[in-house]
């Protein structure tokens, strides 16, 4: 591998900050996190963010086929050239934005689940991940490289300042582990904090499944939407259109006390609440 810093210098190509453009500097560190992945002999894997390849190129030697996304054109250009000197054959380098990619389209032609591997740009990893819940069903696993503060976030315990709506909504449909540390320093241009690489394993079957997964989503959302307010208040003055009193009834129904906030919640907790919302909602 080819150090970034020098090819970008040779090709006087400046990383783009608006696209979050830092790129992992170390070999042996790509092939770690690929290792760790568990990537088998035959699986397919889609790549967001490829970059210069730290990880394409470790991945590709594993697995039986790469779609590698990336959307700078001139980055492309240098991971054709990086692929080709690698004498690798089964990556498919798609230019395209991984946001306007129709995962579950992608994978029509493919008989199997794919895995999800990538150093996700950090201006728009939140999205990518809501992106990745919603096509899951085509999705073994991701295993994704984040910034430290929302890899935190991610796998923090309810009760905790950082669980969010994201928490919730990656937790009730997979299981969140961490596999390595990545040190700032190992970038280039160097980030202002270290990364975490989580494994998120999609369950096959929910352990609290919801009546309706889009209203789920929807009830999370309003729970966290004013999350210093008392839940009947953060769901009365929500996009639910339902009042704080109603929105009491309904909490008390559902064995929480209306004066919790949202950041209290289990997943089983939320999925009692957005069942008995759901059958109100459609009442009133």
């Amino acid at each position: 591998m080819t150090s970034p810093k020098t090819l970008l210098v040779f090709h006087n190509i400046r990383p783009k900050k608006q696209l979050g453009q830092h790129f992992l500097t170390d070999q042996t560190t790509g092939e770690m996190i690929v290792n760790r992945s568990g990537i088998l002999p035959e699986d397919i894997v889609l790549e967001i963010g490829a970059g210069l390849g730290a990880l394409t190129i470790p991945v590709a030697r594993k697995a039986s086929k790469v779609f590698a996304v990336d959307k700078d054109r001139k980055i492309i250009d240098i991971l054709k050239t990086e692929i080709l000197a690698s004498n690798l054959t089964n990556v498919v380098i798609m230019e395209k934005n991984i946001l306007k990619i129709d995962i579950e389209s992608l994978s029509e032609n493919i008989s199997q689940k794919m895995v999800v591997m990538g150093n996700l740009p950090y201006n728009i990893s939140s999205q990518i991940l809501v992106q990745l819940i919603e096509s899951r069903k085509v999705l073994s696993k991701a295993v994704v490289m984040l910034q430290k503060e929302l890899a935190q976030r991610i796998t923090a315990q309810p009760g905790c300042k950082d669980y969010g709506r994201l928490t919730v909504m990656l937790r009730y449909c997979s299981d969140i582990k961490k596999i390595a540390d990545v040190k700032a320093s190992l970038f280039f241009p160097r980030p202002k904090v270290d990364s975490e690489v989580l494994e998120l394993k999609f369950k096959k079957t929910l352990e609290y499944p919801t009546n309706d997964e889009v209203f789920f989503f929807r009830v999370i959302k309003a729970a966290f939407g004013n999350r210093r307010k008392m839940l009947k208040n953060a769901l009365g003055a929500s996009a639910l259109n339902i009042d704080a009193n109603t929105a009491k009834d309904v909490l008390e129904r559902s064995d929480i006390d209306p004066a919790r906030r949202a950041e209290t919640l289990t997943i089983e907790e939320f999925v009692k609440l957005s069942n008995n919302l759901e059958s109100t909602v459609v009442l009133l």
